[in-house]
């Protein structure tokens, strides 16, 4: 695979916050627009459902690949790495939002932390219940698109995607062991925190900054963390680190030494000590055990 000094990302309406964060896209016709873009590694700065309904073919999202079934979904995250099977005939529909479209109050926050934020299982097959639900809203949103002039034309969409979204939650967790369920403070505030890792992970923040930034003491960080998830703020914090690390060095050309100073390590040395210290192999054996 070809590989570049940088991971093509992909914003949606960027340079025009006063639209609508919100698009919905035949496949097939998205396919044969942006092919030769969607089949190369890249991500997105917005969250993006897509429901393939025909089988065949696979679709890579990081570092694994997902043979695509019928009705298969797929929820890919903002800056998660993707690409489609360039030999796959794809039929169905692709979803592009930005967060700000949803996250009117914390409350929301649960919507892209669970089906968009299971690194095991981005994917579910829909049953021929969830298929009828989903379509119904879909169809719903469809007609509501031309409307932009009308009286509440983005809160209907909005509200019409997070009753999709907490439909395709429900199916999810059928076969899920890690449903997360927003029953506390702490579970909110682990999600703050999980948000502000993904902003800042790569700025050397140490567990107190992460702390002062949620209002809290590191003891009680760690409470938090510990009890949502059973890890330590340390942890997660390194997790996100190596797992950005992982994704320049396989998809990438950078150099050792431009990735550690990209993720915030002023000496390569030391970048090179954190990584072999995480996955038990430096960063150059990484590379070349997951090059093409």
């Amino acid at each position: 695979m070809e590989e570049s000094s940088k991971i093509q990302q992909y914003h949606l309406h960027k340079e025009h916050p006063e639209k609508l964060q919100f698009d919905i896209y035949d496949l097939r016709s998205y396919l044969d627009k942006s092919g030769a873009h969607a089949t190369k590694p890249h991500s997105h700065s917005f969250y993006q459902i897509l429901w393939v309904f025909n089988k065949g073919g696979v679709h890579y999202i990081d570092f694994d690949e997902h043979t695509v079934g019928e009705n298969t979904m797929f929820f890919i995250a903002k800056n998660q790495i993707h690409y489609f099977d360039d030999s796959a005939k794809h039929e169905g529909i692709l979803i592009h939002f930005n967060e700000i479209f949803l996250l009117q109050s914390d409350v929301d926050i649960f919507l892209k932390y669970n089906v968009f934020n299971n690194k095991s299982k981005p994917l579910c097959c829909l049953d021929s219940e969830s298929i009828e639900i989903a379509n119904h809203y879909i169809s719903m949103i469809k007609s509501e698109l031309p409307n932009r002039k009308e009286f509440g034309h983005s809160n209907i969409i909005r509200n019409l995607l997070k009753s999709l979204l907490i439909v395709l939650e429900r199916s999810q967790r059928v076969n899920s062991d890690s449903n997360f369920p927003l029953t506390n403070q702490y579970e909110l505030q682990f999600l703050q925190f999980r948000e502000h890792i993904e902003q800042y992970y790569n700025t050397g923040y140490t567990v107190s900054d992460y702390a002062n930034l949620l209002h809290v003491s590191p003891k009680t960080l760690t409470t938090i963390t510990k009890n949502v998830s059973g890890k330590s703020p340390s942890k997660l914090i390194s997790e996100r680190i190596i797992l950005e690390a992982q994704r320049l060095l396989s998809f990438t050309s950078l150099k050792i030494n431009e990735i550690g100073y990209q993720l915030g390590f002023e000496d390569a040395s030391y970048f090179v000590k954190y990584f072999k210290r995480h996955l038990k192999k430096s960063p150059t054996d990484y590379r070349k055990m997951t090059s093409v």
